[in-house]
């Protein structure tokens, strides 16, 4: 049974609603306004509050008050929407079903850095409903998430990438998110924060899906510094930045010609992946020790490779002895490399990390 306080208590909440959708519905912006400042407060961390509300309508007032002109009134209609999606599928639906999906994206594009920022953490919320996903991505969210990461603040920065995080997660995104250029961007932002902070796990962990693609491969090669970053993390990161590293290498190896393999084995990933087979849990072990495999054996490939191009002819016994030898070599610029990149760290210290949502 429910105690008086919990019935009076009720009586409260759905008074308190029913006076601030009033206001929200006044006409008059400044009340309007106020409401919707009021409704962010009371959901803030009320889940019953997110239910009342939903349920009194007030998701169609707050998305039509997304296009009025002022600034301010976009600002606090769309920070109470982003309080009613925290942790509530059906506000999430109801507020893409009310439309507010094409104003919200185009907030991006707003020369407010408020709106955009507020709108990067609108659409983190969002795309964390399975439902939304492919919605979202169709209204051409995409491009501009990614414009964000290059371009946005440094919180604006860390929303966009874990909400392209929540939209990679369903496979037809991933090919909109390696058209729109993401490596680049991934990779720079890597370089500036800690390796071993979720920003870093929520990169190296999308990088690792966009691997997947030849595209992706080539991208994680070509930018400058991106093998190094990857074995960086490998070397430094926490135990998921490291596995999904060593993933995306491993598909490299996997997928692609010598060239890639003898890349990665100069950027010195043999210490890393060596403490991996040692210190990581059992699928990252798995995933190190067969990235060694590829890599140990690749000199032999290459080297069957090369001289079958040329023409040229070697014994059994030359051929091993010559790839044990280059192996032998790579592994030293390996380790070389690697204490290098240790003590340049060491005199530079550790990176700024970005700050991440809450």
């Amino acid at each position: 049974m429910a105690s008086d306080d919990e019935f009076t208590g009720e009586d409260h909440r759905r008074t308190v609603v029913r006076e601030t959708v009033d206001l929200a519905i006044s006409g008059e912006p400044e009340m309007e306004v106020r409401a919707a400042r009021e409704i962010r407060r009371l959901t803030k961390t009320s889940a019953r509050y997110r239910r009342l509300f939903a349920e009194a309508g007030v998701i169609e007032t707050l998305v039509r008050m997304l296009a009025l002109p002022m600034d301010g009134s976009k600002e606090a209609a769309l920070l109470a929407l982003l309080n009613l999606a925290v942790k509530d599928e059906r506000n999430k639906m109801a507020i893409v079903d009310a439309g507010a999906l094409e104003p919200i994206i185009g907030f991006l594009k707003s020369e407010s850095s408020n709106l955009r920022e507020y709108a990067t953490a609108a659409l983190l919320t969002l795309s964390a409903s399975t439902t939304t996903k492919p919605i979202i991505a169709a209204y051409g969210a995409i491009p501009l998430l990614v414009q964000m990461l290059q371009s946005g603040s440094q919180q604006a920065k860390s929303d966009a990438l874990m909400a392209l995080c929540n939209l990679s997660t369903y496979p037809d995104n991933l090919h909109k998110i390696l058209s729109s250029k993401p490596i680049p961007p991934l990779i720079s932002m890597l370089k500036a924060i800690k390796k071993s902070s979720k920003a870093a796990e929520k990169c190296s962990g999308l990088l690792e899906s966009l691997s997947e693609f030849e595209e992706g491969r080539m991208a994680i090669m070509e930018e400058e510094g991106g093998l190094l970053t990857m074995v960086e993390l490998i070397e430094d990161g926490s135990f998921r930045s490291r596995e999904s590293s060593v993933g995306a290498l491993l598909k490299m190896c996997e997928r692609d010609g010598c060239g890639f393999r003898e890349a990665i084995l100069n950027e010195g990933v043999i210490p890393g992946l060596l403490q991996m087979t040692v210190l990581g849990k059992p699928r990252s072990q798995r995933k190190a020790r067969l990235l060694l495999g590829w890599l140990r054996n690749s000199t032999a490939e290459c080297l069957k490779e090369e001289e079958s191009y040329v023409g040229c002819q070697f014994s059994k016994e030359e051929e091993s002895d010559k790839a044990r030898k280059m192996l032998a070599e790579m592994v030293q610029v390996s380790m070389e490399q690697s204490l290098r990149h240790l003590q340049l760290r060491a005199l530079v210290g550790p990176p700024s990390e970005l700050h991440l949502a809450n």
